[in-house]
């Protein structure tokens, strides 16, 4: 795979479509990504962390353009308002028109924020994803969810925004800390696990390619996640049913993250845990079978991820951070679990006693 050879997946909304590039050198490949700009205002958001390592890369693509950037610290709790009123202040003295771009340069917590602060400039303008992490990669750059925290839980606020178009350089991956890494192979494995059980195997069979950071598998692993969550992006845009089905694990882990104030685990750690409780709830509920949820905490363990409960979470806490989730109804739980690998499905009405005990025997606190 190289820079004049990525490969290429269009997710499709309607008559609407935008290119997924992956591959090599794509953030100097200006000549591609630079036709997806329609105006002469560009605002890169970028973080503390990225700006540094690529920022110049990009601006050599930038020439021409009057451009700026607006740079926020590094990590989970700084995808807040007040960031999101520095970001369109930027576009503000930039002087943007309704033809300008926002470049998200980073991982997911900058093309979240990015996105939303493009969704409400000038009631929505274009912006362009080009992440930097695998996490973001394999899963928030595609699909158009943009969106902020609150204190009282994660991406409570925010709008349905696509890109004009994802530019994934797996360049960048070199610089990832292998934590970071880690955690991105989290949202790969969900994919397979809510609705491709091959792929699923196929990850079996390479887990130890793939946390080794093994290249073509890596750049397999990314391309196949991909098309399943394109194809189902196209199918659902806005999340009234099948989409829904790409939160497995999600109800769990953002409480978890929300719990810990954003600093003990990172996404994709939050996911991996939630998806092993989602398995786990299901088969207290006798939805799926126990060597099902064995095989994902074998998975999961085997790329190095993460697979209880932080010490000192309580489970009262956590039941009342998953209760404000937003696929609830009606003050009922709605949760994402499966029947086995490659099976999710939505799940209205949980009784809250059975998440309770599953998160006790998690680890969670009474």
């Amino acid at each position: 795979m190289t820079q004049n050879n990525p490969t290429t997946l269009d997710v499709t909304l309607g008559e609407r479509s935008y290119p997924v590039w992956i591959g090599r050198g794509l953030l100097g490949d200006a000549a591609r990504w630079r036709a997806r700009l329609r105006g002469r205002h560009v605002l890169v958001i970028s973080n503390t962390t990225v700006a540094p390592l690529y920022l110049d890369r990009l601006a050599h693509g930038l020439d021409g353009l009057q451009w700026s950037s607006f740079l926020i610290g590094d990590g989970e709790a700084h995808k807040s308002f007040a960031n999101v009123e520095g970001a369109l202040a930027a576009l503000a003295e930039l002087g943007a028109t309704r033809d300008a771009c926002v470049i998200a340069l980073g991982g997911g917590v900058v093309g979240d924020l990015a996105g939303f602060a493009a969704a409400c400039w000038m009631r929505g303008i274009d912006f362009i994803q080009m992440p930097t992490t695998l996490l973001a990669m394999v899963d928030s750059s595609v699909g158009g969810k943009t969106g902020v925290n609150l204190p009282a839980g994660k991406n409570l606020v925010g709008a349905f925004h696509q890109p004009r178009a994802v530019v994934a350089d797996l360049d960048t991956l070199a610089t990832l800390p292998d934590r970071e890494y880690h955690a991105g192979l989290a949202e790969v494995i969900k994919g397979a696990a809510i609705g491709d059980e091959p792929f699923f195997a196929w990850l079996e069979a390479h887990a130890d390619a793939l946390a080794a950071r093994d290249e073509t598998a890596v750049a397999e692993a990314i391309a196949r996640k991909l098309r399943y969550k394109a194809g189902v992006v196209a199918r659902d845009e806005t999340e009234q049913g099948e989409r829904a089905l790409l939160n497995l694990g999600h109800t769990f882990g953002h409480a978890l993250e929300t719990a810990g104030h954003y600093t003990t685990l990172l996404h994709g750690e939050g996911v991996a845990i939630g998806m092993l409780l989602a398995a786990r709830l299901s088969e207290r509920l006798g939805m799926a079978a126990a060597t099902d949820t064995a095989r994902l905490l074998r998975l999961l363990e085997a790329v190095g991820l993460p697979v209880a409960v932080p010490p000192g979470m309580d489970a009262q806490q956590l039941l009342a951070l998953m209760r404000l989730d937003k696929k609830n109804t009606a003050g009922t739980l709605r949760l994402i679990l499966w029947r086995g690998i490659g099976k999710a499905e939505i799940v209205a009405g949980v009784a809250e006693s059975e998440v309770l005990a599953v998160l006790h025997e998690a680890g969670a606190s009474r």
